[in-house]
């Protein structure tokens, strides 16, 4: 199912159907913007790993792109950090495009994933902006459904 910019279509079983995430893809672009600016973003498949292996408590988000047709390796490797997020409590948040994620960050090369990290470094003083509340709440709302929705991001 794809989030389109203005309400939640085909909401999961688990999910109230009453709850909407209006701009949700805007969302996702102004959080996106405000961690790269403070440079909490790891963008790409390979730094992400590297970055999870050794500090995988210091990520909130994972957004993952639509894997292309054919990319069988690319797609084992985003199955596995997919699973390795969940398991360490990591939101993933599925994209529509690569492209789009990319151009958002103001990269040329097309990635097909990112982490944002934690704007803390302690727990003394866990903050996060409203993007990132709004992001969370979308999360959890989707934690235990059988297949996550794909956000459809802004046009760049």
């Amino acid at each position: 199912m794809v989030l389109e910019e203005t309400t939640v279509q085909n909401m999961a079983p688990a999910v109230d159907n009453n709850m909407i995430y209006p701009n949700i893809g805007r969302t996702i672009k102004t959080a996106l913007l405000k961690a790269d600016n403070e440079s909490r973003v790891i963008v790409g498949l390979s730094a992400a790993t590297k970055i999870l292996a050794k500090l995988p408590e210091g990520s909130l988000f994972c957004l993952m792109a639509q894997p292309k047709a054919g990319d069988s390796a690319t797609h084992m490797h985003e199955v596995l950090l997919e699973a390795f997020c969940y398991e360490n409590d990591i939101y993933v948040i599925k994209v529509d495009c690569a492209t789009k994620l990319s151009r958002i960050l103001g990269k040329t090369v097309i990635e097909s994933c990112c982490l944002i990290q934690k704007p803390w470094a302690d727990k003394e003083n866990e903050n996060l902006n409203k993007s990132e509340n709004i992001l969370v709440d979308f999360c959890e709302a989707y934690w235990d459904s059988p297949s996550q929705p794909v956000v459809k991001l802004p046009a760049v």
